[in-house]
């Protein structure tokens, strides 16, 4: 098994250090998934779990050279076991790196090294070395972490700013544990939280949908229809404060009363969050 990856473009390379830290505050211990065309991490522990599921995924594109070798022709992938806040303090410091390289290595066990070339200001590079350590996942192992399988959503709605989502959660967390998310096809959205004292209630409209044509709802459905889903506030607090991702497109998706489902996506990366219903 091999694999060796580098990034040279500064706007990747601050890119890759926002996707390590979001990992990190979403998740301690993730699975590196290295596979021919990108990066996965996902999550450990089992599928049927009640928390809330990250899955990002970073494409080969945004490495200015990206080789790997996995473990036969077959099966050409490599499984990697990590703790997410190793990966993401060797890289924090990257944000003026002239380049940041990734590789599988041994250093009397298996590591992910991360080696990071900084320029001085006398114009000479200096290399920081990170020896993260990991675990090998096995063949047998691999199918206790697929990717995940997105179910048909009842609506899908673009998100409003998610700074001003992260407020808003913010206030409503202080005010109840459980939130209720609704949307509807035409481009609604609505937030609201309930105690035996106090009621509140946010609005969106005009969000917009995503073209049909690129969606994988449920059809023949009254387009003022709201779909709704109970979810736990911290985990939705958690994602919006532990994204540090400044996405070009956010999407939310629900499966009515089941699944709320976040979609952010930026250039060549795609992360997802998978928040169950109560």
């Amino acid at each position: 098994m091999k694999f060796r990856a580098k990034i040279i473009n500064k706007g990747f390379v601050e890119l890759f250090i926002q996707v390590s830290v979001t990992i990190a505050k979403l998740t301690k211990v993730c699975v590196l998934r290295v596979c021919q065309d990108k990066l996965c991490f996902g999550p450990t522990g089992p599928r049927a779990t009640r928390e809330a599921r990250l899955w990002c995924e970073v494409s080969r594109g945004a490495f200015y050279q990206f080789n790997m070798e996995g473990v036969s022709e077959e099966l050409n992938e490599i499984y990697l076991e990590l703790t997410s806040e190793h990966l993401s303090r060797a890289v924090r410091n990257a944000g003026n790196a002239a380049s940041l390289k990734l590789q599988l290595t041994n250093k009397r066990r298996p590591c992910l090294t991360v080696a990071v070339e900084l320029a001085s200001r006398t114009g000479h590079t200096h290399l920081m070395v990170h020896d993260l350590p990991v675990r090998v996942l096995p063949r047998r192992w691999w199918k206790e972490y697929p990717e995940p399988n997105v179910q048909v959503s009842d609506v899908s709605v673009y998100l409003p700013g998610l700074r001003t989502l992260k407020s808003i959660v913010e206030r409503m967390a202080n005010m109840g544990e459980n939130v209720l998310v609704e949307a509807n096809l035409n481009g609604k959205m609505n937030l609201s939280v309930e105690t035996d004292v106090v009621s509140i209630k946010t609005y969106f409209k005009n969000l917009g949908n995503p073209p049909k044509s690129a969606l994988s709802v449920t059809q023949d459905r009254d387009p003022e229809s709201m779909v709704q889903v109970w979810v736990e506030n911290r985990k939705l607090l958690q994602f919006f404060e532990g994204q540090q991702i400044n996405p070009t497109m956010t999407l939310c998706n629900i499966l009515s009363n089941t699944l709320l489902h976040l979609v952010l996506v930026h250039e060549d990366v795609s992360l997802q969050y998978f928040i169950p219903a109560l």
